[in-house]
């Protein structure tokens, strides 16, 4: 029960920052701290790692479309002359 009022309160922290810092942070805080719970009642630990991997790929998904858009539209510019 402990582990639990630690994985909310950590959740409210980061409820408190910006939404571009959050994105994939809190799905992966839940799910990091249910496996870190169940894997030796380390659930703060598995919340914070969950945090952090569901941060770098939301950034990685981001930049990808990025990527994906910027091909596009220069295949569309090319297009056009």
């Amino acid at each position: 029960m402990k582990s639990f009022a630690a994985i909310a309160a950590a959740l409210l922290m980061l409820g408190a920052t910006s939404a571009a810092n959050a994105k994939g942070c809190i799905k992966g805080a839940v799910v990091g701290g249910v496996a870190g719970h169940y894997a030796g009642h380390h659930g703060v630990l598995g919340a914070a790692a969950g945090c952090l991997y569901g941060r770098h790929q939301a950034k990685e998904q981001e930049q990808q479309q990025d990527k994906q858009q910027q091909q596009q539209s220069q295949v569309n510019g090319q297009g056009k002359l």
